[in-house]
């Protein structure tokens, strides 16, 4: 199928050339997790997408009008995640000015609910287990702001196996500027991008910090 032969982002926009940014909406629960030292090691995302791309994910898939299983949407899984790694996989790790690289992704999967509403999980190890005796920063989102990436009302954020005392910080973008407000204004009557790191500034910042 066309859609496992390309990134999921980018067949939508050949889908809806002429919609203004974003053109992807996404529901992100956000798992922080420590190993055995205490350190910060990988990060686990859970995306739950909107619900006119959770249509077209699935298009084709299932059976007497059930949702697909998670066998059935391996492939995609799989196309999506190794896709993400020119996106950085939307996520910034960062202990003061410097940003953390990652390893390869792993036990991702895609899901369908019920209501055939999109999921998709994956794990993103860093390369090299940091400390957060120093505040670690945690951020996801789109550069390009294609994609728009917003927390979970709920638990939005969670520290898995962290050592004693550990805590955690989400601190809301500041509002735009005039001159961004603008450039968004412009987006959606083009249909273009507001800019290649505009969605930086729309991204929440969660600082995990540990005594």
């Amino acid at each position: 199928m066309a859609r496992v032969l390309t990134t999921v982002f980018a067949l939508t926009a050949l889908c809806a050339p002429a919609l203004a940014h974003p053109h992807v909406w996404v529901a992100a629960r956000e798992e922080v997790l420590f190993d055995a030292q205490g350190r910060v090691e990988a990060v686990r995302h859970i995306w739950t997408f909107d619900e006119m791309y959770s249509a077209f994910a699935v298009q084709g898939l299932g059976k007497d009008g059930k949702p697909p299983t998670r066998e059935e949407m391996a492939p995609l899984a799989k196309i999506n995640v190794e896709s993400l790694a020119a996106f950085q996989y939307f996520t910034a790790v960062k202990t003061g000015p410097t940003y953390q690289e990652f390893g390869e992704p792993k036990d991702y999967s895609l899901e369908a609910d019920a209501n055939k509403i999109v999921t998709l999980r994956f794990t993103l190890p860093l390369k090299t287990p940091i400390s957060a005796h120093k505040p670690v920063t945690v951020m996801v989102y789109d550069p390009t702001y294609f994609v728009s990436i917003e927390l979970e009302k709920k638990d939005p954020v969670i520290l898995k196996s962290a050592p004693s005392g550990c805590s955690m910080t989400t601190i809301k973008p500041d509002p735009l500027s005039a001159s961004d407000q603008s450039k968004m204004t412009e987006s959606y009557l083009s249909g273009l991008a507001p800019g290649q790191d505009f969605g930086v500034k729309l991204a929440p910042r969660t600082l995990v910090a540990c005594p």
